[in-house]
């Protein structure tokens, strides 16, 4: 599309109890009563975390003490086409108010998704509501070994764990992902699901990520019910088959030399970097990391990292 994106700075503003800060757009506005993350144009020239800082004041009347990227939205409308650039604001000075006339409120983390955001806002939420970090199974052939690993990920850091299990039968996989689901209820982390969509929706999985192969033989989103659909990406063709068929997330595969895939070429982080920034949905880096490889995702443009053998396996 050859559109001329509008470039907009936006924040996802937390406070010290984790909760968000959401404004309601005015009736006569593009998406006119649907409420959206705070911020506003990015003047010509501007750099995005100053135009953010600016609209935050005249908004808000609060001033940005600590924030990092987020997010790069890049979205396309019937009637205009805007890239969003989100920064996670997690430090502020002074009291948000609708300076404005705009009504706002603080919303807790897990309530984010029960209110209608326009669509080009649907992939910060996803971003704010994603950990950061998750761990994949190694093929152990064993659940005892497979609920190991998942403890000494989770007491290492990691927020999720990926049940990835290809040489189980669907009868032990099911087997398994009931024990780690227990594993992970009680530990508040995520339960992701590297399978089928027939097993998944079988077995009401909540959280499914696909393989390359599978994600072409998906129709669209709707044929998932859960609330989290990702997929394998390790070039920008799939990237694209993801957005179309309507993904939440990716992963982008590899980052760096692997010794599961010693042929495969690395993509590097200023592939990634590119690839990231262009992709409209949260991305996970993975291949070759480590834990300390974590922040240098994110800067990168990054919801976080996957691995198996950050994670002591």
């Amino acid at each position: 599309m050859s559109r001329k994106l509008i470039h907009v700075a936006a924040a996802a503003i937390r406070n010290s109890k984790g909760d968000y800060l959401i404004a309601k757009r005015s009736a006569n506005q593009h998406q006119g009563g649907l409420w959206e993350f705070p911020g506003g144009k990015v003047e010509a020239g501007e750099e995005p975390l100053c135009a953010l800082n600016r609209e935050l004041e005249e908004e808000l009347g609060i001033q940005v003490v600590a924030a990092r990227p987020l997010i790069k939205v890049p979205y396309h409308y019937e009637d205009k086409s805007v890239l969003l650039d989100v920064f996670e604001v997690s430090e502020f000075e002074g009291e948000p108010w609708g300076r404005e006339g705009q009504p706002v409120q603080w919303v807790m983390e897990s309530d984010l998704d029960s209110y209608a955001f326009p669509a080009a806002n649907r992939p910060i939420v996803d971003a704010c509501l994603l950990p950061s970090s998750i761990a994949i199974t190694p093929s152990f052939s064993d659940v005892a070994d497979l609920e190991r690993f998942s403890r000494q990920a989770i007491s290492a850091g990691a927020e999720a764990i990926m049940l990835r299990a290809h040489d189980f039968s669907e009868r032990d996989f099911i087997g398994a992902y009931h024990i780690l689901n227990r594993l992970c209820e009680e530990e508040g982390v995520v339960l992701i699901a590297n399978t089928s969509l027939e097993l998944a929706e079988q077995h009401n999985i909540d959280a499914l990520h696909l393989t390359s192969s599978r994600l072409e033989s998906l129709e669209n989103r709707e044929r998932f019910s859960g609330r989290w659909l990702s997929a394998s990406c390790h070039n920008k063709d799939e990237l694209a088959l993801a957005t179309l068929k309507g993904v939440d997330f990716i992963s982008l595969s590899p980052v760096l030399a692997t010794v599961s895939h010693p042929d495969a070429e690395p993509l590097g982080w200023e592939c990634f970097r590119k690839i990231a920034n262009e992709c409209p949905m949260p991305v996970y880096a993975l291949g070759g990391l480590s834990v300390e490889d974590l922040a240098a995702a994110q800067r990168c443009g990054a919801q976080g990292m996957m691995s198996i053998r950050a994670w002591g396996a």
